[in-house]
């Protein structure tokens, strides 16, 4: 599990077939840990001093951006947290949901607004002003829109992630807030959708 708060921008050394070389400053990384990267939960599978390799199956490489990853490509990464952690972000499972594309990005000085499209397996779990990961990072929707969900990041957020290479076009990998799915499940409603109301009438909110 992890809270969606990054702590590195690692640099894919190597990428072959289902394995994946990672460059990275983080330290205390042992054989058999989950790291996110962009938001993908990996188990290390090697350690080596500034590095880690990990494997990743036919349906992650199916429904998230890694295979689009190339050699020298900047990844977020994120360590597993502790029970003991403080939960800064939101609770990150790294099972994406599947990827949304970048429509827009306008830098408005004291954030940047960037909106994205995505299917209706992604935007049925969001709710205004409700979490989502976006390359593992936590962040707050905005807006959902008909096809998509706006989003603003500080700049604190943007320059210490990948989002300040994104441009527009770009995919990304998206995991909805895991509250919502559980909702939707335990409710039983015929909607598909997930609504501040939904969340109040049974108790959520």
């Amino acid at each position: 599990m992890f809270t969606g708060l990054i702590e590195d921008i690692g640099i894919v050394k190597n990428i072959s077939g289902s394995k994946i070389e990672i460059e990275t400053k983080l330290d205390g990384i042992a054989k058999g840990d989950s790291i996110s990267v962009n938001g993908v939960c990996l188990t290390a599978v090697f350690v080596n001093k500034g590095c880690f390799a990990a494997d990743y199956s036919p349906v992650t490489d199916r429904i998230t951006t890694l295979s689009k990853l190339k050699q020298n490509s900047k990844v977020n990464l994120e360590r597993a947290i502790k029970l003991s952690s403080r939960l800064g972000g939101h609770l990150v499972s790294g099972h994406v949901d599947g990827t949304a594309e970048i429509k827009e990005i306008k830098n408005l000085r004291q954030f940047f607004r960037i909106v994205f499209s995505c299917g209706e397996n992604i935007s049925a779990h969001c709710v205004g002003k409700g979490s989502v990961a976006v390359d593992g990072i936590s962040l707050t929707l905005s807006a959902v829109l008909v096809s998509g969900f706006e989003i603003f990041i500080i700049p604190e957020t943007f320059n210490n992630t990948i989002m300040q290479f994104k441009k527009e076009g770009d995919k990304v990998n998206i995991e909805t807030d895991i509250i919502a799915k559980y909702v939707e499940k335990f409710t039983n409603k015929k909607t598909n959708k997930i609504s501040l109301e939904i969340l109040k009438e049974n108790g959520f909110v």
